[in-house]
């Protein structure tokens, strides 16, 4: 079975990742490391942190958030003392990691217990304007879908005392419970802000119409007046604009939302769900209405955007598919405003790869260059993912791999975005791993880059 078939065919199942990518190992991994370029940068490899797949959690599927102080916050999706009865294992974790000296020391902040509280979360928490970490879990929340629960909106609160030990748990509260049906099912994607405070975000499924069973999908809001109480800004209808949304939703500074379906748009070549869609909301009297900006035709376009957008600084959207291309393996594409539309001006195919849905599944990183960095799931020389620089020129964009994942001790399957650090460094995780894990950290070091993790052997960095 082809990819996009593969990905078709399971359109609408929670658990698409660990299916479409086989059984995942129990040591995942969250290692900080330097990646290079330019084959002349000598390389070093050090562990930074190994999931038991305890307390510290295991299969840390999301992306990275970094605070000002340069300490690290993720989740993962499995792990934790407090929800064994989570499919045979823990709900998922929220952790910190803390740099001290030449070391990384991770506290876990919270532990998911499933049932009314959450479990399983997959997008990264983020600060709120008012200093807590939000988050969603994609399931738990009560007994919706079979008991597993249609999932949550929740934050962190940190200690009101400055923690003395590295066990210093955070206060959950869980601000919304998914009821999987208009109001949405499976938030997978991380929440964002408006100025005001206000939640925006989407859920995979759901919504007022029918799609294989599980709805198209919403994007929804939770004001932060008035006890985060949910309103649905836009159900899908698996038509022209899309179903399924999967990404990171994005503010203009008009306040317009854009974001990308990961189905829908028109049924196109092997699309049987349709290849996906890049939308536009914008506010229109009491509501807000939708546009399809650009409809994914299963050509040299790729298919399936995962990913959220992101702006340059002239305006224009950057995105990602994870599958098809010139080379099968996914599409970074620009979408430029011009005469009152979305023009694709350029598009580039990423490197292939026989094994499963090898592009990317989360949204791009820009540098004050105009440079792309991004991480692959499923390609790369070893078939388990790769990250990548795209640089920005005159005649279009050329890609450097900056790392090759092995599944040995760097490890494996990168699903997450990558954020820089003041210094210029990049950090992100690798999901799966064989004997070793950590947070992958990529510094830029006499114009090259350089992999080096700091943990066992510092004197290597």
């Amino acid at each position: 079975m082809d990819p996009t078939s593969l990905l078709n065919s399971q359109k609408y199942s929670t658990h698409l990742t660990s299916t479409a990518f086989g059984t995942f190992s129990f040591v995942t991994m969250i290692a900080l490391a330097l990646i290079a370029a330019p084959t002349l940068c000598a390389q070093t490899y050090t562990v930074l942190h190994r999931f038991t797949g305890g307390a510290d959690g295991y299969w840390p599927y999301a992306g990275l958030t970094i605070d000002a102080e340069g300490n690290l916050y993720g989740t993962t999706k499995y792990g934790g003392y407090e929800g064994m009865h989570c499919d045979g294992g823990a709900c998922g974790t929220v952790f910190k990691l803390t740099r001290r000296g030449s070391t990384w020391v991770l506290n876990s902040l919270y532990e998911f217990k499933g049932g009314d509280d959450g479990k399983f979360p997959v997008a990264r928490v983020v600060f709120g304007p008012d200093g807590r970490l939000y988050g969603t879990t994609s399931r738990g929340g009560g007994n919706g879908y079979g008991g597993e629960g249609n999932g949550t909106v929740f934050s962190l609160t940190p200690p009101a005392t400055v923690c003395k030990t590295a066990l210093c748990p955070w206060t959950e509260t869980i601000l919304y419970r998914f009821a999987g049906g208009s109001d949405g099912d499976v938030p997978n994607a991380e929440v964002v802000f408006d100025r005001t405070g206000n939640i925006y975000s989407t859920t995979e499924g759901g919504g007022e119409l029918d799609c294989e069973g599980l709805g198209c999908g919403v994007v929804y809001k939770l004001p932060s007046s008035g006890g985060w109480t949910e309103s649905v800004l836009y159900s899908f209808t698996d038509s022209t604009d899309g179903a399924t949304p999967e990404g990171t939703l994005t503010f203009d500074a008009n306040g317009n939302l854009y974001g990308a379906a990961l189905h829908g748009g028109g049924g196109f070549t092997d699309c049987a769900f349709g290849c996906g869609a890049v939308y536009e909301l914008t506010p229109s009297g009491s509501g807000w209405a939708e546009n399809t900006l650009y409809i994914f035709q299963d050509q040299d376009d790729g298919v399936l955007p995962y990913a959220g957008l992101i702006f340059d600084q002239g305006g224009n959207l950057y995105g990602s598919a994870s599958v098809g291309g010139v080379n099968n393996g996914g599409t970074v594409f620009e979408l430029m405003y011009s005469n009152g539309s979305w023009t694709p001006v350029r598009i580039f195919g990423l490197q292939g790869s026989p094994f499963g849905t090898p592009g990317p599944r989360a949204s791009l990183v820009m540098d004050a260059a105009g440079n792309l960095y991004g991480t692959t799931s499923n390609d790369g020389a070893y078939g388990d993912g790769s990250a990548f620089e795209l640089t920005n020129g005159s005649v279009g964009w050329s890609q450097t791999v900056l790392h090759d994942f092995t599944n040995g001790s760097d490890g494996s399957v990168p699903f997450s975005n990558l954020v820089f650090d003041t210094s210029g460094n990049l950090y992100g995780t690798a999901a799966q791993g064989g004997s070793g894990a950590g947070v992958v950290r990529l510094r830029r070091k006499r114009h090259c880059w350089i992999r080096c993790e700091a943990s066992i052997f510092p004197s290597g960095c």
